[in-house]
């Protein structure tokens, strides 16, 4: 995946390519300190991702569930920003309705727990 010095992306187009009734993971920009992807969940679906070499922010856009890190949880709906610090066990779990959420790596590496 190319950069280029600026990009723009549309919210609008990007959670079309992600939607549907499995959970959806698509990575739209790589550059050499971080990467953003797209990730959606489908109500009463299971989160399989394991942790990531990553540092990682979560911006959730729709949905409402609950995160699981380590030995804490709490509630998660739109408007909220989730930091979650490389190599933390987390998962998204109890997903009431459809979990759309913007994902911020950085730096970015292979997305092992993603793809």
């Amino acid at each position: 995946m190319s950069v280029h010095a600026w990009q723009v992306f549309d919210l609008a187009d990007l959670r079309k390519k992600v939607e549907g009734t499995e959970p959806r993971f698509m990575e739209f920009l790589r550059s050499s300190q971080m990467s953003c992807a797209m990730y959606r969940l489908p109500a009463g679906a299971r989160d399989m991702q394991a942790p990531h070499l990553e540092d990682e922010i979560y911006i959730v856009l729709d949905g409402l569930a609950r995160l699981r890190m380590g030995d804490d949880e709490r509630e998660v709906r739109p408007g909220m920003v989730l930091f979650v610090s490389a190599t933390t066990d987390h998962s998204f779990f109890n997903i009431e309705e459809d979990l759309t959420l913007l994902a911020v790596f950085g730096p970015a590496s292979f997305l092992e727990g993603l793809r």
